[in-house]
């Protein structure tokens, strides 16, 4: 199945996403581009939006609808190391890079502690944004002052800005480079719809990537 598909599955299933379908294109392309360039996808939300975070990066990191075994190269190589590297030969699945930067609690307190707590993820960004990268902020008001500020980070690292958030896009629509922005405003209705939007999106970049090698 093409990609771009799963687009109009999603539009069909939440019509209100309509208004958005080209923001959400824009998105997956980017992604892709800063895959197949090499780079990684950073991503930062607090709350329901780390969650979403933690989810993305589930959906990513490993199969999602495909299996995505290792290449065979992939597998002469880790068959090398004999039976234990049979057994990674063996499970072991291609992913997709992601960091999420709501992690790491113990460098997140110590920078809180020593510097401030809401540069603990402008703090990461900057450190590990490259100009073949993608930050995605989530925040559902788009006014998360840790979130914009990460994303000025990434930004002045040269790394592409995605902001995922509720009907105003916020402070955020300012500093992205695309903006998701759903057509709900009340926090639990924007979640909802971000994840129909990031499902879709991680379909997506599966698809594109290792779609040839499995249909569904």
């Amino acid at each position: 199945m093409n990609a771009l598909k799963h687009l109009e599955i999603l539009v069909q299933g939440y019509p209100q996403l309509k208004a958005t379908k080209r923001k959400i294109e824009q998105a997956f392309y980017s992604i892709a581009k800063s895959y197949t360039n090499g780079g990684k996808l950073l991503l930062c939300g607090n709350g329901g939006s780390a969650c979403d975070c933690e989810h993305i990066a589930g959906e990513l990191m490993k199969g999602f609808l495909l299996k995505r075994p290792l290449t065979e190269p992939e597998k002469q190589t880790l068959n090398g190391f004999g039976a234990e590297g049979n057994l990674l030969a063996n499970n072991l699945q291609r992913a997709l890079p992601v960091l999420v930067l709501s992690g790491l609690p113990g460098l997140s307190s110590a920078f809180g502690n020593d510097v401030d707590p809401k540069l603990v993820f402008a703090q990461q960004a900057y450190a590990y944004a490259s100009s073949r990268d993608v930050l995605l902020a989530i925040s559902t008001s788009g006014n998360a002052e840790n979130v914009y500020l990460a994303a000025y980070a990434a930004k002045s690292r040269g790394a592409s800005v995605i902001g995922l958030t509720g009907r105003s896009g916020g402070k955020l629509k300012e500093i992205c480079d695309i903006i998701v922005d759903v057509p709900q405003a009340e926090t639990y209705l924007v979640q909802e719809l971000h994840l129909a939007v990031y499902h879709s999106l991680c379909i997506m970049l599966e698809e594109h990537f290792f779609g040839r090698d499995e249909k569904y």
